[in-house]
């Protein structure tokens, strides 16, 4: 499976990148290629890496003014010309999404494929790893969206919140019968 991984570029400490790392090996030893933003650097690059060392493969998508920070040695690496040609990119060559923790960046790719699978435009699974409850206030606003009727479909056939990286690879491998 060709999973998604939108995430934080940035230098995070353990509650993160404990998660982070644990997801990639799983990943990795499952035989299923990352498909992520590129850069070889924090919690990207904590991915990347967890995932070639347990023997997955490495897909990446960068973008043209951080090429700089485009991961040596992926086995293949497409840099698209701006951000919304690259998350397209990203969404077509994914199976399945997992969002981790990052900041609105991570935001805006998340509502992007949230918003797209709310109006029928994919049925990919889409899981919200929730590291060290990172994710809880968004959560709670998800709920509330929901109970006042602002979504049209039910939170459950939107998204799936993990809150263990092992919980996120089971309910994926499971929505693709693997």
């Amino acid at each position: 499976m060709n999973i998604c991984v939108f995430l934080s570029a940035a230098d995070l400490d353990e509650r993160y990148t404990r998660p982070a790392r644990e997801f990639a090996e799983l990943l990795g030893k499952g035989g299923h290629t990352l498909v992520w933003g590129g850069s070889d650097v924090g919690l990207m690059k904590v991915v990347a890496d967890g995932v070639q060392e347990a023997g997955g493969r490495l897909l990446g998508v960068s973008v043209e003014f951080l090429a700089a920070k485009a991961r040596e040695g992926a086995d293949e690496m497409i840099v698209a010309r701006d951000l919304a040609e690259r998350k397209r990119l990203l969404l077509e060559k994914a199976d399945a999404v997992v969002i981790m923790v990052g900041g609105t960046g991570t935001l805006d790719e998340a509502t992007e494929i949230l918003e797209l699978k709310k109006h029928g435009h994919t049925d990919k699974p889409v899981v919200l790893l929730n590291s060290a409850g990172f994710y809880d206030g968004l959560k709670t606003q998800f709920r509330r969206m929901e109970d006042e009727g602002f979504l049209p479909r039910a939170l459950t056939d939107l998204v799936f919140f993990a809150e263990e990286p092992v919980g996120a690879l089971a309910y994926l491998e499971e929505s693709q019968g693997i």
